[in-house]
């Protein structure tokens, strides 16, 4: 690859007099495109917020601006399918504006909201609120998981597609879980009602009655060393293992989030095989910390699930490598270092990790000998195509004509240390302070327009979309709308 350029944006016009005569918004020009098809070098061609066409070297290239890929991947707009940016109700924690820059950083174009704020995103009414709270602050766009009620698991069954296409589900409490599945009888309900509703449920798994036995028993961890013996994988195993049946039983959608453990992994990966409609996530700090790290570095890892043996991060790397996994999320969730230097029962789970996604990925990728090509396609197919297919992400996760022009050009090569002066989550800290990442986020184009550039930080507006669902209607709902209707609808809600 040719090095990088010190400034990649310009005005100049092509010089092939086989131009097109129709200027284009944008062409990103030179770089290695990470197709559905394969990783090919050429440009991408941007008009009206969309990939008019790729076009691959020698080929005609119309005027308009430049933005000079040579060196670079060009990967779709990533997808983040589990952040927790803490509106409403949290920003001490995290703000909309910081998260979603944050995100920018990371290449992530979109991401999907979880419902655990305050007050809680338990139905429709409560994600249009949302949605309208959020408008004009964020620099990415957006789709929410509704919250699952364990008291109404009916609303599951009429659930405006137009709105949400899933709902999140916890079987286990902590701090922020608004309501959680402790009883068989509440969880079956709910994948009853799913299942009727067409709603993906996407689910914390881990199963409350093992915590609890073993509080009653053992009391609260007095050290982070404690700390995973009392979150064990039992608890992670016993509910993944109930999924399954409830799966089998019902036909109903699902989608395990955070797999933390090689059992849990091999139980999903047969559920899969067996042909029932389930798919898992792997969260980057799953593949980047073990318990050991816990042990010696206390609450900056302490999460839920836990951080659990080498063992199962090699496991959990298999599945991603393997092509296993469905998606990789950060489960993006800050705290204040206040908050976190508490005592080990007192501190809350969570960490930042919307900006440090893709790179310890891609870093963690070719420390294991992935070929970078390889690596690319990974990263574009765990964080766009998959999430895009399995929550109808329309426009979204592939770099292909049609597509919306949502772009992440990727150094491939960058040695760079993160500290928390690159942080731009609201709590000012990361996890990953001190290591040493390859590759970099140098730009990233949302919706054709260049939303982040690493010289100057973010240079575009807070204008992203609360994305739509799909043209289907809910079983009881009359009439199936246009998207162009659902999308009106969707917009004037947030005015």
């Amino acid at each position: 690859m040719e090095p990088l350029k010190t400034s990649s944006f310009s005005r100049t016009s092509p010089t092939s007099p086989q131009a097109s005569a129709a200027e284009a918004d944008l062409v990103v020009e030179g770089g290695r495109l990470v197709t559905p098809e394969g990783v090919v070098e050429g440009s991408v061609v941007v008009r009206d917020g969309r990939i008019a066409a790729i076009v691959v070297p020698g080929g005609p290239l119309p005027a308009g601006p430049r933005l000079d890929a040579r060196g670079r991947y060009v990967l779709p707009g990533l997808i983040d399918s589990h952040v927790h940016f803490r509106t409403p109700g949290l920003e001490h924690k995290e703000t909309w504006e910081n998260g979603s820059r944050a995100a920018l950083a990371g290449g992530v174009t979109t991401v999907m909201d979880m419902p655990n704020t305050r007050p809680p995103s338990l139905d429709t009414a409560s994600l249009r609120a949302k949605a309208a709270l959020i408008a004009g602050r964020s620099y990415v766009d957006h789709r929410f998981h509704m919250g699952a009620d364990p008291d109404h698991p009916e609303v599951l069954a009429h659930l405006d597609p137009a709105v949400a296409t899933s709902a999140k589900a916890f079987m286990a409490g902590h701090h922020t879980a608004p309501v959680v599945f402790r009883e068989a009888h509440q969880l079956e309900a709910a994948f009853a009602s799913a299942a009727r509703g067409g709603v993906r449920l996407v689910l914390h798994a881990e199963d409350q009655h093992v915590f609890d036995l073993l509080d009653s028993r053992g009391g609260d961890p007095g050290t982070y060393a404690d700390y995973e013996p009392h979150r064990p994988r039992s608890g992670a195993i016993v509910a993944v293992a109930k999924v399954v049946q409830l799966a089998r039983t019902h036909g109903t959608k699902v989608h395990i989030l955070h797999v933390s453990s090689a059992e849990e992994t091999d139980l999903l990966v047969a559920a899969a095989a067996e042909g029932l409609p389930i798919s898992f996530e792997v969260t980057g700090h799953h593949l980047s910390f073990t318990d050991h790290d816990t042990a010696r570095r206390g609450p900056r890892t302490r999460l839920s699930p836990a951080i659990r043996a080498p063992r199962d991060r090699e496991r959990l790397w298999q599945a991603v490598l393997r092509g296993e996994a469905s998606t990789i999320g950060s489960d993006h969730a800050p705290h204040t270092v206040e908050e976190k230097n508490r005592p080990p029962a007192e501190a809350p789970p969570g960490l930042p990790g919307v900006q440090e996604l893709a790179v310890s990925v891609w870093t963690g990728m070719l420390a294991r000998g992935v070929e970078p090509d390889t690596a690319a396609a990974h990263l574009a197919r765990l964080m766009g195509a998959g999430p895009a297919d399995l929550f109808d992400l329309a426009g979204k996760g592939r770099l292909t004509a049609g597509a919306d022009a949502d772009l992440a050009l990727l150094d491939p090569t960058e040695r760079w240390q993160m500290s928390a002066g690159h942080v731009e989550s609201l709590c000012g800290w990361s996890a990953y302070e001190g290591w040493m990442f390859t590759g970099r986020f140098t730009t990233v184009v949302r919706s054709g327009r260049v939303a982040w550039d690493l010289a100057g930080g973010t240079v575009g507006e807070p204008v992203g979309r609360w994305l739509p669902g799909p043209a289907r209607p809910a079983p009881d709902l009359p009439g199936a709308r246009r998207p162009a209707v659902q999308a009106r609808e969707l917009e004037g809600a947030v005015r």
